[in-house]
């Protein structure tokens, strides 16, 4: 069966808040809770639907994921959707007693198996390598199962005691209604017990923080602010949880002499008044080397002309994208002596209106330029 679009089913906008986001699973949530409609299948459907949703959309970069690639684009992440509903009553860290305040009989106290966060990592590449791709290494800090505690947070020989409050349990449990509403116990924290000495590396955590050192395999044609997910090298979980992934978000730097548009290529290049009005062959610099290119005779500046294939690689397709060229036809700004009347000889031709310098009289170089280029040469008819 076709999963339905995330935002369709919390019936948010694409560029919806995280809070409106929140607001609009909760109305769902308490909507279709398996509480409220016993027995209700549709209503069980539902909940789950709306809870893998808000996985997602929940998430800002599974969400980003989400929005470039849809639902394929979480495949790597390891988030396929809920079996049952003590996956969705455990996916959000006590969601139900963290976000509505209370959560059903029976649920988890804080001592139970949490996986750990994801990590996010901003890394700079320069142009050419998002274009052709790169390896990097990167070091970032993560947190990781404490070895000298073996993550329980206090050394072997730490006596418990049961915390006299919950009993063990971990939760304060009150009756609201249809709803058993479990809260973490004020005297032990959820643990279930008190210790009378902690870890010293990790101080009660289960964790310590490292520096974690990856090499990283950035893909051809990857856009600037698009993310490469390391799948289980976020933080570590709690008591066996499983671990959280590492997003790398890349953000390309600007070039001296290309833009990019997508996986097209854009550049500018120079050339003269002549070369513009007679054609011309020149040099072009392409990510892909030199390339030989024709300037059509009467060429305008700012018309641009296509060199096809010559773009970067479609990260999804591997197809091919476009160099385009941008021409700027450059006026000279000091002319020698023969060089301006060559120049007084096509403004007579084309019989165009100019500001004559101030070795030019209208009356002799005009009129030279005009006999000797335009009117017969008396002595040639003689001959």
């Amino acid at each position: 069966m076709e999963k339905r679009d995330y935002y369709e089913v919390l019936n948010v906008s694409r560029d919806s808040s995280l809070a409106v986001i929140k607001k609009a699973y909760r109305t769902l949530a308490m909507k279709y809770h398996p509480d409220k409609n016993p027995g209700d299948k549709n209503a069980e459907e539902k909940f789950k639907e709306a809870a893998e949703a808000y996985e997602v959309l929940g998430n800002s970069e599974k969400r980003e994921l989400y929005n470039q690639y849809g639902h394929s684009g979480l495949k790597d992440t390891g988030f396929s959707g809920f079996s049952n509903f003590e996956d969705i009553f455990s996916s959000f860290g006590d969601i139900f007693g963290d976000f509505f305040g209370f959560q059903r009989e029976g649920g988890r106290n804080q001592s139970r198996a949490r996986q750990g966060s994801d990590l996010r990592y901003n890394l700079e590449i320069e142009f050419l390598d998002a274009a052709f791709g790169v390896e990097k290494e990167i070091t970032y800090e993560r947190e990781v199962f404490c070895k000298s505690c073996s993550g329980v947070g206090h050394p072997k020989d730490a006596s418990k005691v049961q915390c006299p409050m919950c009993g063990g349990q971990g939760q304060v449990i009150s009756a609201q209604g249809f709803f058993r509403i479990s809260r973490t116990c004020p005297n032990c924290r959820g643990e279930g017990y008190k210790v009378d000495k902690t870890c010293e590396d990790c101080r009660g955590k289960g964790r310590v923080k490292i520096n974690q050192e990856i090499k990283i395999n950035i893909p051809a044609g990857i856009e600037s602010g698009q993310p490469v997910l390391k799948p289980g090298l976020g933080d570590e979980g709690i008591n066996g949880g499983g671990a959280g992934d590492l997003y790398v978000v890349v953000y390309v730097a600007e070039h001296e002499f290309y833009k990019r548009d997508s996986d097209n290529i854009y550049s500018k290049v120079p050339i003269s008044f002549t070369q513009a009005a007679l054609g011309a062959e020149k040099v072009i610099q392409t990510i892909h080397g030199d390339k030989k290119f024709k300037i059509p005779q009467g060429t305008q500046t700012g018309e641009v002309y296509r060199m096809k294939g010559l773009g970067i690689d479609n990260i999804r397709t591997g197809n091919k994208g476009n160099h385009y060229v941008e021409v700027l036809v450059k006026t000279p700004t000091q002319l020698t002596e023969k060089a301006r009347e060559l120049f007084l000889e096509l403004a007579m031709i084309q019989g165009e209106d100019y500001i004559p310098g101030e070795k030019d009289s209208i009356f002799e170089k005009i009129g030279d330029a005009f006999n000797k280029f335009i009117s017969p040469d008396k002595e040639s008819k003689k001959n």
